[in-house]
């Protein structure tokens, strides 16, 4: 069952409540008792997936991961200019 979080218009008490996505919204703040005051918030997600094949650094840019590691090492064995020569010579 999720949680909810509930704000009063009139009185400013916040409530988290845990309902079933099928019940009805909540309207009688809990606190001061005004009618049709209490509301439902626009709250963040709160879950964080687990499991083999998924990570959270998985698409996160900037990160020394193996897969990044190919795409920083030059694409072609042409000279360039100021680069040392990979063996010790002929």
């Amino acid at each position: 069952m999720p949680i909810y979080a509930y704000r009063c218009d009139a009185c400013g008490h916040g409530r988290d409540v845990l309902q079933k996505m099928s019940d009805a919204p909540l309207t009688d703040c809990t606190s001061c008792g005004a009618a049709g005051t209490f509301k439902k918030q626009l709250t963040a997600a709160g879950f964080q997936l687990k499991g083999s094949g998924w990570y959270v650094t998985d698409f996160r840019g900037g990160g020394n991961s193996a897969a990044a590691a190919p795409a920083t090492a030059p694409a072609s064995g042409g000279d360039s200019a100021g680069a040392a020569p990979a063996s010790g010579g002929d």
